[in-house]
């Protein structure tokens, strides 16, 4: 049975099984190493609690993706993950993780269910959304999921219009782990560094990368749709619907939607002040543009994937965002 149909014949249930396992286990594994090695730090079983649970997750999300070395990646990435964030010596309540751990499995089950998400994506998600709700707030993993949301809405848009050019997004429009990191890996970082550095730009950062994301998305998945043919971002001339670079009219009114939806439901949730929805749309705008451009040279020559491409981009838009908030504010 090759690596492939393996992969194909793992279920979202039985991801969440080997996570919940995976975190009993290893909890009563570190609470015999805390007890023998008589560790005093404070509240020891707590940062145990929360540090398993990153573990847990992340070698579930391991689990779930086609590799040649599975037995060796699962411990050693879910220990790297724990050493990771045992740095920062920073949990919480566990029956809040707990709270926390059942809405983003609630969620990633049910985006995998409406096939927003494939396993290795709801998984990618719900690593994101614990993390960032832990090291944050609910409000801040509010702005990613509307992006998630309108994402998986769009992507659906016209999709057999879309299928029919041969641009259509592949499996259904379902996301996977490479999608969900390209463009929520820096959002991550922002959120995990504003937890514990307590600098309120990081905030700024933050929504422009999410409105970069969000704009780029509905870029491609209604600009593709247009009734007028784009054209490149390097050298104005029609190209071929879905072309990596390629710009339209529409896509650009897309993108400037997307990004003041991220900035005016920042606002609405009293993260920011009404003036920062300009920086949003800006930082986003530019953002989106920035992909294009990166699609269109590095991607198009094969130097980038799209994922690392959406990477790129969505820090161009934090990069502006923060800058715009510096030299307006």
């Amino acid at each position: 049975m090759t690596r492939d149909l393996i992969a194909q014949r793992k279920t979202i249930k039985g991801s969440v099984t080997f996570l919940l396992f995976g975190l009993i286990f290893a909890f009563f594994v570190g609470s015999w190493v805390i007890s023998f090695m008589n560790i005093t730090i404070s509240s020891p079983y707590q940062f145990l609690f929360f540090l398993v649970v990153i573990g847990a997750i992340t070698g579930a999300l391991l689990e779930s993706i086609p590799h040649s070395n599975e037995d060796l990646t699962v411990p050693l990435g879910s220990a790297m993950a724990m050493w990771l964030f045992s740095g920062f010596e920073y949990w919480v309540s566990p029956n809040y993780l707990i709270l926390v751990l059942a809405l983003m499995l609630s969620i990633g089950y049910i985006s995998h269910k409406m096939n927003i998400a494939d396993i290795t994506g709801a998984l990618s998600g719900v690593l994101l959304g614990v993390l960032i709700i832990i090291f944050r707030d609910i409000r801040w993993f509010a702005i990613l999921f509307i992006f998630l949301v309108l994402g998986g809405a769009f992507t659906r848009y016209k999709y057999g219009y879309k299928q029919s050019l041969g641009i259509a997004e592949a499996e259904g429009g379902a996301r996977g782990y490479r999608n969900v990191f390209g463009n929520g890996l820096l959002a991550l970082i922002l959120a995990v560094a504003g937890g514990v550095l307590g600098n309120p730009i990081l905030l700024i950062g933050y929504l422009g990368a999410i409105a970069t994301a969000t704009g780029d998305t509905l870029a491609s998945e209604i600009g593709e749709t247009s009734k007028s043919q784009p054209m490149s971002i390097i050298t104005f001339k029609k190209v071929p619907a879905g072309t990596s670079g390629a710009i339209s009219l529409l896509g650009e009114i897309s993108a400037i939607i997307g990004s003041a939806v991220i900035g005016i439901l920042a606002t609405l949730l009293g993260m920011v002040g009404l003036h920062v929805v300009a920086i949003t749309i800006m930082g986003g705008f530019i953002g989106t543009n920035v992909d294009s451009l990166l699609g269109a040279t590095l991607e198009n020559r094969g130097y980038l994937t799209n994922s690392s491409v959406n990477l790129f981009a969505t820090v161009a838009g934090a990069l502006v965002s923060v800058g715009l908030f510096y030299v307006l504010v």
